[in-house]
């Protein structure tokens, strides 16, 4: 009996010493430069641009993975990535087979700038079979290549404008790539502190978000693509309480603030998941509770009939309609009211942040003596808001203050408008 033990255990220690040889083997032969240029190779044509990497490993413990260090994708903007982990299922492998199991990103910074180059580059090659189903995947060609779980740890992407957001994420994927389950954590940045979870009910998500002091919640509803290459269809239905629109704001100072509640609907039609963000729509009708527009005061704006710079305008009470196209914002029916001062119009913001549209402003008599109502053009960007008279206001503002200074100033603008108006229908311009 002590034989037979003795014999099983120096098998077993010779097998252990074959296989920390092995594993020393295929380190050293991973970590040759031959091997790291010919992985930059392969890396580089699969995704249509240049791949860089500091150096390759492979670990045993605790989990079997192999680890790229110092990933560079060479995009103008380039995407850096201090460390990418793969590591493949234990039932693949006892079978044969190679199956992605978890894919670990530590680190990155993606801008978005860069990010939009690599989806071009994917975009040319997407001819490559792509899956039988659902949204397109660029380049992905085999399910067991498709990890089950991916997670984010500390990654930052960057906005166009330079603004970042740093992020842990988890997700559980299944075999076409779409997610079943989502868990999200905002570190750094615009929406600190939020968090987010996506889960998979069949072909319907729900969506749950905690962010500035509010939350977000809804369902999400995606049409796989009925054959390869044909567009998908996305549509959901969002109800968002009591966020504070300025924790959650793209500009800082915010353009606004006060607690949001609003209802959305969003839909998309696709075949490329590259042009998401371009295709997307939604509709919206909200309300904001405290509010108080930054950049700009109305009320001095209407009293003095001029270019009005800087200040705020707090209000009561703001509500309206968002319709988005693309990256496109149109502002309708907003109301606003607040003391002596109450305002309606639409305003655009193009996706250059450019504003476009028009306000009319109505001033108790408690302002300016008498109850006056002054147009409005708004204009400059999102960061540095105008508004000025109209064309047509500006003649009547003058006239007015001819007659009547003071209150004649408004009263005239409002006058100059509507024939400013008239004028236009009648001559067609």
């Amino acid at each position: 009996m002590k034989r037979i033990f003795k014999w099983a255990l120096l098998t077993g220690l010779a097998l252990l010493l074959l296989l920390v040889a092995g594993v020393w083997a295929v380190q050293r032969w991973i970590g040759t430069d031959d091997f790291k240029a010919r992985a930059e190779r392969e890396a580089s044509t699969t995704l249509g641009v240049g791949v860089t990497l500091s150096r390759i490993e492979v670990d045993v413990w605790p989990l079997p993975a192999v680890a790229l260090a110092g990933v560079q994708i060479q995009t103008r903007p380039a995407l850096t990535l201090e460390r990418i982990e793969v590591r493949p299922a234990w039932r693949g492998l006892l079978q044969g087979r190679l199956e992605l199991a978890t894919v670990l990103v530590r680190r990155a910074s993606l801008p978005q700038a860069g990010v939009d180059a690599l989806l071009q580059a994917l975009q040319k090659k997407k001819h490559t079979t792509p899956v039988s189903r659902g949204p397109e995947l660029e380049n992905t060609t085999n399910p067991q290549y498709i990890p089950r779980r991916t997670v984010l740890d500390h990654v930052t992407w960057v906005s166009a404008r330079g603004a970042s957001m740093t992020l842990d994420a988890d997700a559980l994927l299944d075999a076409q790539g779409l997610p079943d389950d989502v868990s999200i954590k905002m570190l750094q940045g615009q929406l600190k502190g939020g968090t987010a979870r996506l889960l998979r009910q069949g072909n319907d998500w729900t969506v749950a978000m905690a962010v500035g002091g509010g939350t977000v919640k809804g369902t999400v509803q995606l049409q796989p693509a009925p054959k390869a290459g044909a567009a998908f269809s996305l549509k959901g239905q969002l109800e968002t309480r009591a966020v504070e629109v300025a924790a959650v704001a793209s500009t800082a100072p915010p353009v606004l603030s006060g607690r949001l509640d609003a209802t959305t609907s969003l839909s998309a039609r696709t075949a490329s998941l590259g042009a998401l963000a371009d295709v997307l729509q939604t509709q919206s009708k909200f309300t904001v509770r405290n509010a108080v527009v930054h950049g700009i005061d109305l009320e001095k704006a209407v009293k003095t009939v001029g270019l009005s710079r800087g200040g705020q305008t707090p209000l009561d009470t703001l509500a309206g309609q968002v319709n988005t196209q693309g990256r496109t914002v149109h502002l309708t029916n907003l109301v606003a009211s607040s003391g002596v001062l109450s305002a309606s119009g639409n305003v655009t913001v193009a996706p250059s942040r450019a504003l476009n549209g028009r306000v009319s402003v109505d001033l108790a008599a408690a302002a300016l003596g008498s109850a006056v109502a002054v147009p409005l053009a708004v204009g400059g960007t999102l960061d540095a808001p105008e508004v000025t008279l109209t064309r047509g206001a500006l003649i009547g503002a003058a006239l007015g203050t001819v007659v009547m200074p003071g209150v004649g100033t408004g009263a005239g603008a409002s006058l100059g408008d509507k024939v400013g108006s008239g004028l236009k229908k009648l001559f067609g311009n």
